[in-house]
């Protein structure tokens, strides 16, 4: 046992009071925050750093010496040459002797710099005595030869120094060296170049001589051997003279006339250089106005060049070009137009800045693209290539057909007439000539892509990921690509002016014809038996590109300028720029569709959709497919088809309403501004205010993908809505519009209901707000005077906007301001709609907002603005003033209105007794469509529904065996505007740019029809039809109407056309008063007779007698248990000599309690046919 032990193990702590440190590892009191070793080594690193700081600076010293002895020596050593070259001068008073010169040339190579006056001097001295020797004895002298480089490259320095004064004697003997030997000068050829285009830009041509400029130009680009060694040397001579002088702007202005330049010029190896340059990389240092002066002037050198057709190798430097340039050239081309400068003038969007025209030289180049030889050489071009029956041949028929695509997409407003002399041209074939159009059909045909597309709607999928994704796809798969879309392209314009019996024939004589030579139009037409093939291929194709659209999309992004590359097979890197992996990663994009220039996924979408609803279109209004061709029902299961498509509509609204509050927030952010992008001198902003854009622009896209990703089904039902059955289409518009009430009115749908919950909201709320609720119900309540319900209705619910929606309230009034009898159940509101929509399409008096046209179907007046404003004119309102403005936006407005009133009665479930013109029910359809290439388009067959003497004086136009130009039309129409008690004036209008001065041939009447046809069917009512769409719109969301076709929306609006069905009718009527069913389930014996009759009478009877009751003699699409309200009968007393009544506002049928079958039948068509008994009850 230890004594000493305590109880505890641990040892005691020791205190040290000396204050000494006695680990000398451990911390001092001094530094208590570091040990002592860390102390020493922190120490020694300040000790080496030191070190290491002193022998730089030491080292650094001796550089400085080091280089500036070098300078100083080399200064001296320079020095020492300039005063043996003066010497040698004052010795040798003509210095013009063979040494002399080989002496000086050394010399002056060796201490020449740009900076010193005096060398300038020196060589401009020498330059002229060289001259006045001869260049070439000179330059060929032994001593010389080998300084000729750095001879070059001085006189180079020089010229380029003493610019915009130019001594010709040192030009010429840049020349010279240039011309004796080539082989130098892809040395310098990017600095040689570039002095020529500041040359022509900065000094007087004249004072240096323009045939020694252009001798400076052509020299450096003759006397190679393509074929030989000497093509490795052009390509540098030719990528310089390319991007360094041919991006000079305005050459023809400082040069003349081009032709000696393009005589000089090898186009097909610029071609090569092009292509190959703009395929490896984004040629990033040339400004976009750069490229176009260089895309203009390699056009303007190969048309002076007058050749014979259009080489491969040119049109794929031509089309890479154009797809560099599409942006700028789309933009800007078409600025100067006085349709688009009106438009510019017209416009209030504050933020649509004002963009540069293209220079009038670069424009006229690019028209010279499009034009009738051009086209038909490249026709001729592609007829020789195809006839090839090889690869190679293929090859160049298919860059022929990407080219001619690429046109339609870069000059747009051109596109009808690229098109047209399309269309014009013949192919020949081994069974003779044949139109452009069969031509291509047939190509397409035979492509192995239709075929499986045809045969399999699944196999689209898989032909379609190549072309929207980062991979890449089979040069055969592209070259077929483009032989559908360039038939695709031209199809479209065809069918815009062939009409039903030219389609319907396809191509063979009419009856009664004579057998001599059919028409144009007739031998283009395809046969019943080529359509039938042909839509089940779009069908298959345009289902694929809308129900897989969120894997297919390509988000809309735009294409690299160097995209072609890949279809052109170059992968050389540029001679002017590396481009960093990482650069290069960040602009990895997708390839262009079928590596067509600026052609995208989405643009290919909307094509296909386009010709596809024109056949259906066809196929609606005159069938010729059997009945569900067009179904694909297969794709969906239809059990569970409605449940799931109003799902994707829920979803889709979420979204919708996310991306919504997300735009809201990005608005109070800065750089919002499209102004704020052309921020000058401040690189950092600028570049923040691009990310910012591109970052918007993703999110839309991003937003837009995924709403294609959530909603397939509504995809297809937008935009190829024929493909599921009419009345499953039908249910789910009435379950949308129950969804949209069940959502805006809390789950409140019925009026009175909601009504109630308004008001118990409102009282629930502090005393502030609860004047909220009675103003919204106020608001939604309005005193209608019957001899003014139009004026009133729009005066008192305009304002309400899409409020129109909610449930309304209405009050009928006399001229005395007394409240007529009877209770808003719904029945008034009812009654209150068709009044207006009565009075505003049918009125006799007052505005025509609508016209009708022969079949009394009814359309937006074209004249209405024109009217309004030459009303404006008479009382002497100016075009620029507030007031005149404002007069076309109240005109606009109540036309607005219009679109809504028929939306509300869409939403409520109200039929009118209405019919609208087939061409003005087809825009409805349009308007939700997906892009506007799938949207409406103007043809010769709905002009029919607009105006039948104007269809048939075209129709005969285009028909005309003899020369139209006998009748001296030109491309315009005459418009006529007649106000009330005044004479009929007209006003004339050009239907294209210039149209005035361009006569109608027999060549291009189709597009005079095709133009006359747009102009009355979409650009003179194109604000009224808008206005009305737009309002519309507000009620029903377009993507619903686009769920119909054009009959189908009319049987939406007014009903069913088809025979009344009394079944239906009677199982789904409401009995009042006496003719109540009691408990033991019988009707009333004048109910049972009622019935009878109505059985026994025809439909037309029975119509009079539904529009009696109904106001309108069409059936609801879903039966008479959609009617709101209700059908409905009640007793009206014991007097048989009483006439039945009605009340239509609640579809409610007065009848007496008649003791005969036959006096009922006498009485209730008497009162049928009388249109008596209206009454409010």
């Amino acid at each position: 046992m230890f004594q000493s032990f305590s109880g505890s193990s641990r040892r005691p702590r020791q205190v040290n009071l000396s204050g000494q440190n006695l680990n000398p590892f451990a911390a001092s009191s001094w530094t208590p925050s570091a040990s002592g070793a860390q102390k020493t080594i922190a120490h020694a690193q300040q000790e080496r750093q030191q070190r290491q700081q002193e022998r730089e600076r030491l080292n650094a010293s001796k550089r400085i010496q080091r280089t500036w002895r070098g300078h100083r020596v080399r200064k001296e050593l320079a020095d020492s040459r300039r005063q043996v070259w003066d010497e040698t001068c004052q010795r040798d008073s003509s210095a013009n002797t063979d040494s002399t010169f080989v002496e000086q040339i050394q010399l002056i190579t060796a201490f020449f710099s740009p900076r010193r006056q005096d060398d300038l001097k020196r060589l401009v001295d020498l330059s002229q005595r060289i001259s006045h020797s001869g260049f070439t004895r000179v330059l060929a002298l032994p001593g010389a030869q080998c300084q000729l480089l750095r001879l070059a490259d001085v006189t180079l320095e020089a010229l380029q120094t003493l610019l915009p004064h130019c001594p010709t004697a040192s030009l010429q003997l840049l020349i010279s060296i240039i011309s004796r030997s080539p082989e130098l000068f892809p040395r310098i050829s990017r600095k040689y170049y570039t002095f020529l285009s500041r040359l022509c830009s900065e000094s007087s041509v004249n004072s240096v001589g323009r045939d020694l400029i252009l001798a400076a130009i052509r020299i450096p680009l003759t006397g190679y051997d393509v074929g030989g060694k000497d093509g490795e040397r052009a390509l540098p001579a030719y990528a310089a003279f390319a991007f360094c002088f041919l991006t000079t702007p305005n050459l023809s202005a400082i040069l003349g006339p081009l032709n000696k330049l393009a005589a000089a010029v090898d186009v097909t190896l610029l071609s090569a250089v092009l292509v190959q340059e703009f395929s490896s990389s984004d040629v990033a240092e040339i400004q976009h106005e750069g490229k176009l002066w260089l895309l203009s002037h390699f056009i303007s050198l190969y048309r002076l060049q007058q050749r014979d057709s259009q080489e491969p190798e040119y049109l794929r430097a031509l089309s890479i070009q154009l797809s560099g340039s599409s942006s700028q050239i789309v933009g800007r081309i078409d600025v100067a137009d006085p349709e688009v400068l009106q438009e510019s003038a017209d416009s209030d969007d504050p933020e649509v800045s004002v963009v540069p025209p293209l220079p009038p030289f670069v424009k006229a180049e690019l028209l010279s693209l499009v034009n009738q030889a051009s086209i038909s050489g490249l026709l001729a071009k592609f007829n020789i290539d195809y006839a090839k029956a090889s690869v190679a041949g293929e090859e160049d028929a298919s860059l022929l057909a990407s080219y001619a695509l690429t046109l339609l997409r870069i000059f747009p407003r051109r596109g009808d007439e690229i098109r047209m002399w399309l269309y014009l041209g013949s192919m020949t074939t081994s069974t003779g000539e044949i139109p452009a159009l069969k031509f291509f059909w047939q190509a397409m045909r035979k492509t192995s892509i239709f075929s499986a597309i045809k045969a399999d709607s699944k196999a689209a999928l898989t032909l379609l990921r190549p072309q929207t994704q980062s991979q890449s796809a089979e040069p055969g798969r592209d070259r077929e690509w483009r032989t559908i879309l360039l038939f695709l392209e031209l199809y479209t314009f065809v069918l815009r002016f062939t009409d039903d019996e030219e389609f319907l024939q396809g191509g063979q004589s009419g009856f009664g014809e004579s057998e001599g030579p059919i028409s144009r139009i007739r031998a283009s037409a395809l046969s019943l038996e080529d359509v039938k093939p042909l839509t089940i291929f779009l069908k298959n194709l345009a289902f694929t590109t809308y129900y897989n659209a969120g894997e297919l999309s390509d988000d809309g992004q735009q294409t690299i300028e160097g995209g072609l590359g890949t279809y052109f097979g170059t992968t050389p890197t540029s001679r002017f720029q590396s481009q960093e992996p990482e650069e290069a990663t960040k602009r990895l994009t997708h390839r262009p569709f079928a590596g067509i220039a600026g052609m995208t996924f989405n643009y290919v979408r909307t094509i296909v959709t386009g010709v596809m609803r024109m056949l259906y279109e066809r196929d609606s209004r005159r069938r010729f497919l059997p009945k569900g061709h067009w179904l694909m029902v297969s794709r969906f299961d239809m059990e569970g088809f409605i449940p799931k498509v109003v799902q994707e509509e829920e979803r889709r609204n979420e979204v919708q309403e996310e991306g919504d509050e997300e735009e809201i927030e990005d608005d109070d952010e800065p750089f919002h501004s499209r102004n704020e992008l052309n921020l000058v001198g401040m690189a950092r902003p600028r570049r923040a205010a691009q990310i910012e854009a591109l970052r918007k622009q993703q999110m839309k896209a991003q937003r837009k993908k995924e709403l294609a990703t959530i909603g397939p089904r509504l995809e297809v039902l937008q935009n190829m809505p024929f493909v599921i059955p009419f009345e499953t289409r039908v249910q789910i518009f009435r379950e949308f519009v129950y969804l949209d009430q069940f959502r805006r009115r809390s789950g409140n749908v019925d009026p009175d209901i909601w009504r109630m919950s308004v008001m118990q909201q409102a009282h629930m709320t502090p005393t502030h707000n609860r004047a909220l609720g009675q103003e919204l119900l106020g608001r939604h309540h309005a005193k209608i005077r019957r001899d003014q319900v139009f004026e009133d209705a729009y005066e008192q619910f305009y304002t309400l906007g899409e409020g129109l929606k909610e449930p309304i309230q209405i009050t009928f009034v006399d001229q005395f301001d007394t409240v007529e009898a009877g209770i808003d159940g719904g029945g008034v509101t009812k009654e209150f709609l068709t009044s207006v929509t009565n009075e505003a399409f049918r009125a006799e008096d007052g505005p025509n907002w609508f016209v009708a046209n022969d079949q009394n179907l009814l359309y937006p007046n074209p004249s209405a603005i024109d009217e309004r404003r030459e009303w404006m004119r008479k009382i002497g309102l100016k075009e620029s003033s507030a007031e005149w403005k404002e007069n076309v936006k109240e005109v606009l407005r109540r036309y607005e209105f219009l679109g809504r009133v028929v939306g509300k009665c869409l939403y409520e479930g109200i039929l009118i007794d209405i019919g609208f013109a087939g061409f003005f029910l087809l825009k409805w359809a349009a308007s939700g469509a997906a892009g506007s290439e799938s949207g409406y388009r103007a043809n010769i067959n709905d002009l029919r529904d607009m105006d039948e003497s104007l269809y048939q004086g075209l129709l005969k136009l285009k028909n005309y065996p003899g020369n139209v130009e006998d009748f001296s039309l030109d491309f315009t129409v005459t418009d006529t505007v007649s106000l009330p008690g005044e004479p009929t004036e007209t006003i004339t209008r050009e239907l294209m740019p210039n149209g005035a001065n361009i006569s109608v041939t027999n060549e291009n009447r189709p597009l005079y029809v095709s133009y006359v046809a747009r102009h009355r069917l979409q650009v003179q009512p194109y604000l009224q039809t808008q206005a009305f769409l737009r309002g519309l719109g507000e009620i029903i969301k377009s993507s619903w109407l686009s769920m119909f076709n054009q009959s189908e929306l009319q049987t939406l609006v007014g009903g069913d056309s088809s025979e009344i069905d009394v079944g239906d009718l009677r199982s789904n009527t409401l009995y009042g008063g006496v003719y109540q069913i009691g408990d033991d389930g019988l009707e009333h014996e004048t109910i049972q007779m009622f019935w009878q009759t109505m059985k026994e009478m025809d439909d037309s009877d029975r119509r009079k007698v539904l529009k009696y009751v109904t106001s309108t003699p069409r059936a609801p699409l879903l039966g008479f248990s959609q009617l709101n309200p209700r059908f409905s009968i009640r007793d009206a007393g014991s007097d048989e000599e009483r006439l039945p009544s009605t009340s239509t506002c609640v579809n409610l049928l007065k009848l007496p309690r008649y003791s005969s079958k036959a006096l009922l039948k006498q009485k209730l068509l008497y009162a049928v046919n009388a249109g008596a008994g209206f009454d409010l009850s």
